[in-house]
């Protein structure tokens, strides 16, 4: 077995014959080549989720959790999404066989929702949802409920939700802690309603429970601003999750003003010895333009959270110079055209010869 199936052990069994995968799972772990430097954390590293299959973790939710549809005779997938998991459930759903349905974050980026199309699913976007509080509980128990007439439970990625599906993303931990092993690691994961964070947690405490020699990791959860449920809990030293009326963050994916996993998370990263950071957006679309122009690795904005989080607490002395930095790289740019606008030229440079490029040319390489 690759991929997350290659850690079947630490869950239960299924029917190989029900196995539903892409080849999901062990993305790269690379070292920073200039960003690193830049910012005085020499050995941080980058967890590329942009290498799975739909460009996402999510594909490690989406392969558990349809081996699981599948496992129990399902008649459908049906699932709420911001875009990412929408995408992944999409594709499994067309592997497996099974129609799917989504309900999908009230103003997704197109591009998310495109892709889900793409994969032949049906999409469904209700006012208010993933930014209401209120409208995102009522959501989510009316299709807890039709799911269940249906054979089938509703898909959200989260443990509170879709526990067996989560179970896949655990798999992240355990890449990371064979390609780590000994070193002192630092491990920064963004944020929405904590399920990512969560699994990774999980994944690192199960890996200690089979190897006593491991040495685990501290665990940071890092969100934005505007949807700070988990983070300013952990940073306060609360033990439960903040939800609240709006999430205000212009970061696709992690608005979620309901604390779904949190308290969970907060107690996990806890365990972990870690904690949270709070970032601005506008830092984050920096470091989006900056991973893709400096290191090559074009992501989403919610995949340069984690990075936001780790200068954030290198400059407060929370990461020590010898420490290795691993941040979650959640998903691939081209999920979110439109943050691609905020990173490029409206415009091309235009010459009226080729003398003139070669100048500009000749100029910016003496700059």
């Amino acid at each position: 077995m690759k991929g997350i199936w290659k850690y079947k052990e630490f869950w239960p069994e299924v029917d190989p014959v029900d196995l539903v995968t892409l080849g999901e799972g062990n993305t790269p772990l690379v070292p920073s080549v200039h960003l690193g430097k830049e910012f005085d954390i020499p050995n941080l590293y980058f967890k590329l989720e942009t290498g799975n299959p739909t460009g996402s973790y999510k594909d490690r939710f989406a392969a558990s959790a349809l081996t699981h549809l599948v496992k129990n005779r399902a008649r459908l997938c049906l699932a709420t999404s911001s875009g990412n998991t929408g995408a992944a459930l999409a594709a499994y759903s067309a592997r497996s066989g099974l129609p799917c349905f989504l309900v999908i974050v009230d103003g997704a980026p197109s591009g998310k929702v495109n892709q889900m199309k793409g994969y032949g699913a049906k999409t469904l976007m209700v006012q208010g949802f993933g930014i209401d509080e209120v409208v995102s509980e009522d959501v989510f128990r009316s299709l807890k409920q039709f799911g269940l007439g249906m054979k089938s439970e509703v898909q959200i990625s989260a443990y509170s939700y879709s526990p067996q599906g989560m179970m896949g993303v655990e798999s992240i931990a355990f890449e990371i802690a064979e390609a780590l092993p000994e070193n002192c690691v630092k491990v920064f994961s963004p944020a929405g309603g904590g399920g990512l964070t969560l699994a990774i947690g999980k994944g690192f405490l199960e890996w200690g429970e089979r190897d006593k020699s491991y040495r685990l990791p501290e665990l940071y959860c890092v969100q934005p601003e505007g949807n700070n449920t988990i983070a300013g809990a952990l940073i306060n030293g609360q033990e439960k999750a903040n939800p609240i009326k709006e999430s205000k963050t212009k970061i696709s994916g992690l608005q979620v003003p309901n604390v779904i996993d949190g308290n969970q998370t907060i107690e996990v990263c806890r365990r972990l010895n870690g904690g949270g950071e709070i970032v601005m957006d506008q830092q984050v679309f920096e470091l989006q333009k900056a991973l893709a122009f400096k290191e090559g690795i074009y992501c989403e904005p919610a995949g340069a959270v984690s990075l936001a989080g780790a200068i954030k607490a290198r400059k407060a002395g929370v990461v020590n110079k010898s420490d290795s930095v691993v941040c979650v790289i959640t998903g691939h740019g081209f999920k979110d055209p439109q943050s691609l606008q905020r990173m490029i030229k409206k415009e091309e440079d235009y010459f009226e010869s080729i003398d003139g490029a070669t100048k500009y040319i000749i100029k910016n390489l003496a700059n």
